[in-house]
């Protein structure tokens, strides 16, 4: 596929699609989640598919030629056609990152199949990661399905991991940050980290493997340390002392996808 500029033009349009789509699920996903834990049966509730998309300013309907990826932006200026609203910047950058994922994977694997798959992969873990770093929810709608994707990658021959080891990676993935987590409860009485981070964990390792379960963890807790010193300095660090984990484990399987596993981190 790296050379076939045809192949290239298609998954570039399918990224860009796909951002638009993940720019639907990052707004509309957690609102949907905060709706379920409400006990109102007989009020309609907001889905991915209703109500149609509309300015959050003015609540007027989007024209389907307004929500033409990166184009619509660009020829609205970043403003909504009928109040003139901003529109924030998240909406072509999301698009465009996940057209790049597309290109890349379409660049570094040689059939449709692989290609798909890690582009799929990489543009969930771009969704996880917003999702947490503005809610510190790590929805199962997207950990479990990606968890599953994982080990059926494996089973085809989709990613260079064994589905023995894929399997594996799962289930101690998730046991690890979950004995952390109880470990952490039973010492000082409070939760150190969501479930989510557990199965997303879980993800990771059905993908790349139990062998990459350490340097995984490794990379988001420095990170993510890292991250934390620097709030700190600057004192926007939250008062709980607490900032989502789910982005920095984002970041680790980034890393790994990218940069491949540090070989000495490698079990």
């Amino acid at each position: 596929m790296a050379h076939d500029p045809l192949a290239l033009a298609i998954m570039a349009l399918l990224g860009l699609v796909i951002g638009s789509f993940l720019n639907v699920l990052i707004y509309r996903l957690p609102i949907m989640i905060e709706q379920s834990w409400q006990d109102a049966p007989d009020k309609p509730g907001l889905n991915l598919a209703f109500p149609g998309s509309h300015c959050p300013a003015c609540r007027h309907p989007i024209a389907w030629y307004d929500k033409l990826p990166l184009v619509s932006y660009a020829w609205l200026r970043g403003r909504c056609r009928h109040c003139e609203a901003a529109i924030s910047w998240q909406y072509p950058v999301i698009e465009l990152l996940s057209a790049g994922l597309f290109v890349w994977s379409a660049l570094s694997h040689s059939s449709w199949a692989q290609a798909l798959a890690w582009a799929g992969f990489a543009v969930a873990l771009l969704a996880l990661a917003v999702i947490d770093a503005r809610t510190t929810w790590l929805p199962d709608a997207i950990t479990q399905p990606l968890t599953w994707g994982g080990l059926v990658a494996a089973a085809f021959g989709c990613t260079p991991v064994l589905l023995t080891d894929a399997l594996a990676g799962a289930v101690v993935g998730y046991l690890c940050l979950w004995s952390i987590y109880w470990l952490f409860l039973l010492v000082t009485g409070k939760e150190g980290m969501g479930h989510g981070d557990f199965k997303l964990l879980a993800a990771l390792g059905a993908w790349f493997g139990w062998q990459q379960l350490l340097a995984l963890v490794l990379i988001a807790s420095v990170s993510g340390l890292l991250a934390a010193l620097v709030l700190l300095w600057r004192r926007q660090l939250p008062e709980n002392r607490q900032i989502a984990f789910g982005p920095f484990l984002a970041l680790a399987g980034g890393w790994l996808l990218f940069l491949g596993p540090p070989e000495f981190l490698t079990l």
